[in-house]
């Protein structure tokens, strides 16, 4: 399985290129490979953030070679394909003779079954953690989520990299980045010499599908009464660039990765045009909650914390390198707006363009919740 499917822009200009000369906490300076380069392998190659990340470092003069591996071939010919599951212990012999890992193979779709998801993502990572140490392999990038640092009301604003992991696994795929993070912590411990690097995005945006791209494509935009909502996005390109200062050593350890600063709800709702509907906690969350359990929906309610909390992130870490994103937060979000234009969801669900006219905005929320109460009360007729 890959990485999400962005359609990515054409790499941008030298803007964003690595500065050899940086120095700072957290930055590493560079090895002397100006002769010949790193070797670097990608997992989830063939699609998403993986094949950006493919064709941006073939470009790069200063990669040597780069292995693309996945389950499918993808179309950077540049690249030396391997096609296999990376949950596959051959992966071992793929990967001797490189010096870093880019692991991106995530199942993080909406649809997929929770269990498998979870079975894919942490067998994946373990195997390739432990099959990047047997082959020599001196550097693991993992790429989670800002998610990861939970959405909470005293949150600070923004959270500095180093702060504590405080999700829980209540949203999609967070318990999944949460267990992979701590394997990423686990494996220097057990394989001595091996750096582990993790980029956590804040909102991924570009060509991605997820709860919270989808929070985008309601009617209305759902405000929980009392909360806070501030967003912060990161463009699939910047993402990718931030990758690529990983993967060429020039940063290290625990590092986001998003816009400069953040918007308030009340700005988004003035740029997006779509006006909000408040509810209360007790009934936006209890709704949720019901919704997804009897499989109306595909978002848990843990979703619903990162679009009434903050979670804004610092990129204090890439800074301190040079890198420094391409897309502002209002870009980021003019595009998502464009992306999802003629979808139509509501609480986490897509309708069909026949059920979304015929519901209306305002009342395909109500027909859904309905729906919800409907079902609620049979199931206690009959004794569920």
């Amino acid at each position: 399985m890959s990485s999400p499917d962005p359609q990515v822009r054409a790499p941008h200009d030298a803007e964003n290129r690595p500065d050899h000369g940086a120095s700072a906490h957290g930055v590493r300076q560079p090895r002397n490979q100006a002769a010949r380069g790193p070797v670097i392998a990608v997992t989830g190659a063939a699609s998403g953030v993986g094949a950006a990340l493919v064709a941006r470092l073939a470009a790069c003069d200063e990669v040597k070679q780069v292995v693309a591996i996945d389950e499918r071939r993808g179309d950077c010919t540049a690249a030396q394909w391997h096609v296999l599951d990376v949950r596959d212990p051959a992966i071992a012999e793929k990967l001797r003779g490189a010096d870093v890992v880019v692991h991106l193979a995530l199942d993080l779709d909406l649809e997929t079954d929770p269990a498998a998801r979870t079975a894919y993502n942490v067998r994946g990572t373990q195997t390739v953690l432990t099959a990047a140490a047997a082959a020599g392999v001196h550097r693991v990038v993992l790429c989670t989520s800002a998610m990861v640092y939970g959405a909470l009301p005293d949150n600070d604003i923004p959270l500095s990299e180093d702060s504590e992991l405080r999700a829980t696994a209540e949203a999609t795929g967070v318990g999944d980045l949460l267990e992979i993070e701590r394997l990423g912590r686990r494996a220097p411990r057990a394989h001595p010499g091996l750096n582990v690097t993790v980029v956590r995005p804040a909102v991924l945006v570009g060509g991605t599908d997820t709860a919270l791209t989808r929070y985008f494509e309601s009617p209305r935009l759902l405000v929980v009464a009392g909360s806070r909502p501030t967003w912060q996005f990161c463009h699939v390109e910047d993402l990718v660039s931030a990758l690529e200062y990983a993967a060429l050593e020039k940063v290290e350890g625990e590092l986001a990765v998003g816009c400069e600063g953040w918007l308030e709800q009340e700005e988004v709702e003035e740029l997006s045009g779509i006006r909000r509907m408040e509810l209360p906690s007790a009934v936006a969350l209890g709704a949720a909650a019901r919704l997804h359990r009897i499989g109306l929906t595909p978002s848990p309610a843990g979703d619903l914390a990162y679009t009434m909390h903050p979670w804004v992130v610092s990129v204090s870490g890439l800074h301190a390198a040079g890198w420094r994103p391409r897309w502002t937060n209002e870009e980021v979000l003019a595009e998502l707006l464009q992306e999802v234009a003629g979808r139509h969801t509501v609480a986490g669900r897509r309708l069909g363009r026949k059920d979304a006219t015929a519901a209306g905005a305002a009342g395909a929320t109500v027909a859904l919740l309905g729906a919800a109460a409907v079902v609620r009360r049979a199931r206690k007729r009959r004794g569920i």
